[in-house]
């Protein structure tokens, strides 16, 4: 096996209080299950797992490291990430619109769904760190194959997300049951708004002040 168990015991003990932590997906997954329904919610779960794919690429082929070891570019996909965070934010705000829950109203695809997620999970930064700060620590580079021992952690870390993110669009799909009144339903569009534009100025303010 590529990580001793007791080291990978240790990794997915860490990895699940970070899974369970709300943050821009967990908001994203939410937002669009209770907007339109359990296959954009999946969809944006699947997307979560496509941007960490990705960053497990980047971080094999080191890609990952240079970003973060350049001032500049960290902040240019921290800015990049706050500013689409934002957008989602102001989306949310502009009187629900495509963020109806009525049946007769424009619903969000799977496609823009799975896009988002990919997208917000890619352009945050603390995913990057997540990699270069969490992973390595559980790597032996005396055992072997670091690439592989990469891998099998962010998969591992994969399968978890997964195994939080997906029963979370069933049980938001049962509350959506619920959420059928207008007010309420520009109510949660605008309030996820709110706490994506949160996260945004959140990120704003750590990486440029």
């Amino acid at each position: 096996m590529p990580v001793e168990l007791a080291v990978l015991g240790a990794f997915i003990v860490a990895v699940t209080a970070l899974v369970m932590s709300p943050g821009p997906d967990t908001i994203l997954i939410l937002r669009y299950t209770l907007t339109s329904g359990p296959k954009a919610g999946l969809a944006a779960v699947a997307g979560v797992q496509v941007g960490l794919t990705l960053h497990t690429l980047l971080a094999v082929l080191g890609v990952s490291l240079i970003i973060a070891s350049s001032p500049v570019l960290f902040k240019t996909v921290a800015v990049a990430g706050a500013a689409y965070l934002g957008w989602l934010g102001v989306q949310g705000l502009r009187g629900g619109g495509a963020l109806s829950l009525q049946g007769g109203g424009p619903q969000v695809g799977t496609g823009k769904a799975l896009r988002d997620a990919v997208l917000c999970n890619v352009l945050n930064p603390k995913v990057i760190l997540l990699f270069l700060a969490l992973l390595p620590n559980f790597v032996d580079t005396g055992r072997g194959d670091v690439s592989l021992q990469l891998i099998t952690l962010a998969a591992v870390l994969i399968a978890i997300n997964t195994l939080w993110q997906a029963p979370m669009v069933w049980a938001a799909e049962a509350v959506r049951r619920w959420l059928v009144a207008p007010a309420v339903t520009r109510a949660m569009a605008r309030g996820t708004g709110v706490i994506l534009l949160g996260f945004a100025v959140l990120m704003l303010y750590e990486h440029l002040t």
